[in-house]
Protein backbone atom coordinates (compact mmCIF):
# COMPACT_ATOMS: atom_id res chain seq x y z
CA UNK A 1 0.00 0.00 0.00
CA UNK A 2 2.93 2.07 0.76
CA UNK A 3 4.38 1.56 -2.22
CA UNK A 4 0.77 1.97 -4.18
CA UNK A 5 0.85 5.47 -2.11
CA UNK A 6 4.24 6.63 -2.99
CA UNK A 7 3.69 6.07 -6.58
CA UNK A 8 0.40 8.30 -7.08
CA UNK A 9 2.47 10.79 -5.27
CA UNK A 10 5.17 10.96 -7.70
CA UNK A 11 2.59 10.90 -10.68
CA UNK A 12 0.89 14.25 -9.33
CA UNK A 13 4.32 15.55 -8.64
CA UNK A 14 5.23 14.93 -12.25
CA UNK A 15 1.99 15.50 -14.03
CA UNK A 16 2.03 19.18 -11.81
CA UNK A 17 5.59 19.59 -12.88
CA UNK A 18 4.44 19.05 -16.76
CA UNK A 19 1.46 21.41 -16.59
CA UNK A 20 3.54 24.31 -15.21
CA UNK A 21 6.54 23.47 -17.61
CA UNK A 22 3.43 24.01 -20.18
CA UNK A 23 2.49 26.93 -18.91
CA UNK A 24 6.21 28.59 -18.75
CA UNK A 25 6.63 27.52 -22.62
CA UNK A 26 3.63 29.14 -23.31
CA UNK A 27 4.37 32.65 -21.27
CA UNK A 28 8.18 32.78 -22.85
CA UNK A 29 7.29 31.95 -26.69
CA UNK A 30 4.04 34.69 -26.83
CA UNK A 31 6.07 36.96 -24.82
CA UNK A 32 8.72 37.44 -26.57
CA UNK A 33 6.99 36.58 -30.18
CA UNK A 34 4.35 39.31 -29.00
CA UNK A 35 5.84 41.88 -27.25
CA UNK A 36 2.67 44.07 -27.61
CA UNK A 37 0.80 41.59 -25.95
CA UNK A 38 -0.50 42.90 -22.42
CA UNK A 39 1.37 40.78 -19.57
CA UNK A 40 -0.27 37.80 -19.40
CA UNK A 41 -1.73 36.99 -15.86
CA UNK A 42 -2.85 33.42 -16.24
CA UNK A 43 -1.97 30.42 -18.73
CA UNK A 44 -4.54 27.94 -17.99
CA UNK A 45 -6.21 24.81 -19.70
CA UNK A 46 -9.44 25.24 -21.31
CA UNK A 47 -12.04 22.79 -21.56
CA UNK A 48 -11.20 22.60 -25.30
CA UNK A 49 -8.36 19.65 -25.26
CA UNK A 50 -5.14 21.11 -26.11
CA UNK A 51 -6.31 23.99 -26.37
CA UNK A 52 -5.19 27.09 -23.83
CA UNK A 53 -7.03 30.21 -21.82
CA UNK A 54 -4.61 32.96 -22.01
CA UNK A 55 -5.75 35.65 -19.87
CA UNK A 56 -4.22 39.38 -20.00
CA UNK A 57 -5.59 43.11 -18.33
CA UNK A 58 -7.24 41.23 -15.89
CA UNK A 59 -10.40 39.39 -18.17
CA UNK A 60 -9.36 39.80 -21.58
CA UNK A 61 -9.73 36.09 -22.65
CA UNK A 62 -7.26 34.70 -25.74
CA UNK A 63 -6.52 30.81 -26.69
CA UNK A 64 -3.52 29.39 -27.70
CA UNK A 65 -1.85 25.92 -28.53
CA UNK A 66 0.17 23.75 -26.03
CA UNK A 67 3.31 25.65 -27.73
CA UNK A 68 2.54 29.03 -28.14
CA UNK A 69 2.74 28.99 -32.31
CA UNK A 70 -0.75 30.37 -32.53
CA UNK A 71 -3.35 32.81 -30.44
CA UNK A 72 -7.00 33.40 -31.17
CA UNK A 73 -9.25 35.89 -30.22
CA UNK A 74 -13.00 35.05 -30.16
CA UNK A 75 -15.62 33.05 -28.46
CA UNK A 76 -15.47 29.31 -27.17
CA UNK A 77 -19.00 27.60 -27.90
CA UNK A 78 -19.96 24.39 -26.12
CA UNK A 79 -22.02 22.82 -28.94
CA UNK A 80 -23.99 20.52 -27.10
CA UNK A 81 -24.73 22.44 -24.08
CA UNK A 82 -25.10 25.16 -26.16
CA UNK A 83 -22.91 27.80 -24.16
CA UNK A 84 -20.45 30.79 -24.59
CA UNK A 85 -17.77 29.22 -22.57
CA UNK A 86 -15.59 32.14 -23.05
CA UNK A 87 -18.66 34.90 -21.84
CA UNK A 88 -19.38 32.66 -18.63
CA UNK A 89 -15.82 32.44 -17.99
CA UNK A 90 -15.39 37.11 -18.22
CA UNK A 91 -18.62 37.19 -16.66
CA UNK A 92 -17.27 35.55 -13.45
CA UNK A 93 -14.05 37.15 -13.68
CA UNK A 94 -15.82 40.51 -13.64
CA UNK A 95 -17.89 39.61 -11.35
CA UNK A 96 -18.51 42.21 -8.65
CA UNK A 97 -19.00 41.71 -4.98
CA UNK A 98 -22.35 43.50 -4.23
CA UNK A 99 -22.09 43.71 -0.95
CA UNK A 100 -18.88 45.29 -0.78
CA UNK A 101 -20.17 48.33 -2.87
CA UNK A 102 -20.29 51.45 -0.84
CA UNK A 103 -23.86 52.01 -0.96
CA UNK A 104 -23.42 55.68 0.80
CA UNK A 105 -21.65 56.75 -2.34
CA UNK A 106 -25.37 56.59 -4.35
CA UNK A 107 -28.37 57.60 -4.00
CA UNK A 108 -31.43 54.81 -3.47
CA UNK A 109 -34.61 54.70 -5.55
CA UNK A 110 -36.79 52.53 -4.44
CA UNK A 111 -39.94 50.85 -6.15
CA UNK A 112 -42.87 48.89 -4.81
CA UNK A 113 -41.67 46.37 -1.91
CA UNK A 114 -38.09 47.32 -2.97
CA UNK A 115 -36.87 43.28 -2.16
CA UNK A 116 -34.86 43.07 -4.72
CA UNK A 117 -31.71 44.75 -5.82
CA UNK A 118 -29.61 46.61 -8.69
CA UNK A 119 -26.89 48.78 -8.65
CA UNK A 120 -26.80 51.59 -11.88
CA UNK A 121 -23.56 53.12 -12.81
CA UNK A 122 -24.72 56.24 -15.09
CA UNK A 123 -23.09 59.11 -16.68
CA UNK A 124 -26.08 62.05 -16.62
CA UNK A 125 -24.47 62.96 -20.39
CA UNK A 126 -24.83 59.58 -21.64
CA UNK A 127 -27.76 58.97 -24.32
CA UNK A 128 -28.06 55.04 -24.04
CA UNK A 129 -28.70 55.70 -20.06
CA UNK A 130 -31.43 57.82 -20.82
CA UNK A 131 -33.24 55.50 -22.74
CA UNK A 132 -32.52 52.88 -20.31
CA UNK A 133 -33.90 55.27 -17.32
CA UNK A 134 -37.10 55.42 -19.29
CA UNK A 135 -37.58 51.89 -19.59
CA UNK A 136 -36.30 51.23 -16.17
CA UNK A 137 -40.04 53.34 -15.15
CA UNK A 138 -41.44 49.60 -16.12
CA UNK A 139 -39.87 47.34 -13.35
CA UNK A 140 -41.21 47.34 -10.17
CA UNK A 141 -40.38 46.04 -6.84
CA UNK A 142 -37.05 47.06 -7.17
CA UNK A 143 -34.52 48.70 -4.84
CA UNK A 144 -31.88 50.60 -7.28
CA UNK A 145 -28.29 52.10 -5.89
CA UNK A 146 -27.91 54.82 -8.42
CA UNK A 147 -24.09 55.57 -8.86
CA UNK A 148 -22.94 58.76 -10.52
CA UNK A 149 -20.41 58.07 -12.78
CA UNK A 150 -19.50 61.26 -14.85
CA UNK A 151 -16.82 59.92 -17.61
CA UNK A 152 -17.71 61.95 -20.39
CA UNK A 153 -16.50 65.47 -19.92
CA UNK A 154 -16.79 68.49 -17.49
CA UNK A 155 -20.04 68.91 -17.99
CA UNK A 156 -20.81 65.68 -17.11
CA UNK A 157 -19.30 65.93 -13.38
CA UNK A 158 -21.21 69.31 -12.83
CA UNK A 159 -24.31 67.66 -13.54
CA UNK A 160 -23.56 64.86 -11.41
CA UNK A 161 -22.53 66.89 -8.48
CA UNK A 162 -25.68 69.48 -8.77
CA UNK A 163 -27.57 66.23 -8.73
CA UNK A 164 -26.25 64.83 -5.95
CA UNK A 165 -26.16 68.16 -4.27
CA UNK A 166 -30.06 68.36 -4.93
CA UNK A 167 -32.19 68.29 -1.96
CA UNK A 168 -34.29 65.66 -3.82
CA UNK A 169 -31.66 63.88 -5.70
CA UNK A 170 -34.30 61.50 -7.11
CA UNK A 171 -36.59 64.04 -8.29
CA UNK A 172 -33.54 65.92 -9.89
CA UNK A 173 -31.99 62.85 -11.04
CA UNK A 174 -35.58 61.65 -13.30
CA UNK A 175 -36.06 65.11 -14.05
CA UNK A 176 -33.05 65.46 -16.26
CA UNK A 177 -32.73 61.79 -17.09
CA UNK A 178 -36.63 61.03 -18.35
CA UNK A 179 -37.81 64.52 -18.83
CA UNK A 180 -34.44 66.64 -19.71
CA UNK A 181 -35.19 69.38 -16.75
CA UNK A 182 -31.88 70.78 -16.39
CA UNK A 183 -30.41 69.82 -12.63
CA UNK A 184 -30.54 73.24 -11.02
CA UNK A 185 -27.07 74.39 -9.48
CA UNK A 186 -26.25 73.28 -5.97
CA UNK A 187 -22.89 73.00 -4.04
CA UNK A 188 -22.26 70.49 -1.21
CA UNK A 189 -19.66 67.77 -0.37
CA UNK A 190 -19.89 66.13 -3.12
CA UNK A 191 -16.48 63.66 -2.56
CA UNK A 192 -18.37 61.00 -3.63
CA UNK A 193 -18.79 62.02 -7.07
CA UNK A 194 -15.43 61.67 -7.22
CA UNK A 195 -14.78 58.52 -5.21
CA UNK A 196 -17.66 56.69 -8.31
CA UNK A 197 -15.07 57.31 -10.57
CA UNK A 198 -11.94 55.68 -8.78
CA UNK A 199 -14.70 52.82 -7.55
CA UNK A 200 -15.46 52.10 -11.56
CA UNK A 201 -11.84 52.38 -12.77
CA UNK A 202 -11.11 49.86 -10.28
CA UNK A 203 -13.89 47.87 -11.27
CA UNK A 204 -12.92 48.87 -15.28
CA UNK A 205 -16.19 50.41 -15.79
CA UNK A 206 -15.46 51.56 -19.17
CA UNK A 207 -18.92 52.59 -20.21
CA UNK A 208 -22.71 53.50 -19.25
CA UNK A 209 -24.91 52.38 -18.15
CA UNK A 210 -22.98 49.70 -16.05
CA UNK A 211 -26.14 47.38 -14.08
CA UNK A 212 -24.40 45.16 -10.97
CA UNK A 213 -27.04 42.42 -10.27
CA UNK A 214 -27.29 41.15 -6.14
CA UNK A 215 -25.16 37.80 -7.52
CA UNK A 216 -22.30 40.13 -8.73
CA UNK A 217 -22.72 39.28 -12.28
CA UNK A 218 -22.65 42.78 -14.50
CA UNK A 219 -23.89 44.16 -17.75
CA UNK A 220 -22.59 46.70 -19.94
CA UNK A 221 -24.96 48.99 -21.77
CA UNK A 222 -28.82 49.63 -22.02
CA UNK A 223 -31.08 46.37 -21.65
CA UNK A 224 -34.79 46.65 -21.99
CA UNK A 225 -37.03 46.19 -18.59
CA UNK A 226 -37.83 42.75 -19.67
CA UNK A 227 -34.53 41.83 -19.68
CA UNK A 228 -33.99 43.83 -16.17
CA UNK A 229 -36.67 41.70 -14.95
CA UNK A 230 -35.39 38.21 -15.70
CA UNK A 231 -32.14 38.74 -14.26
CA UNK A 232 -33.57 40.35 -11.56
CA UNK A 233 -35.36 36.92 -10.67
Amino acid sequence: MKRIHSTLIACAVLAASSVWAQEATIRKNLTERLPQLQKIDEVSKSPMAGLYEVRVNGADIFYTDAEGNYLIQGSLFDTQAKRNLTEERIDKLTAINFESLPIKDAFTIVRGNGKRKLAVFEDPNCGYCKRFEKDLQKVNNVTVYMFLYPILGPDSTEKSKNIWCAKDKNKAWSDWMVRDVTPAVASCDSAAVTRNVELGRKYKITGTPTLVFADGSRVPGAIGADQVEKRLN
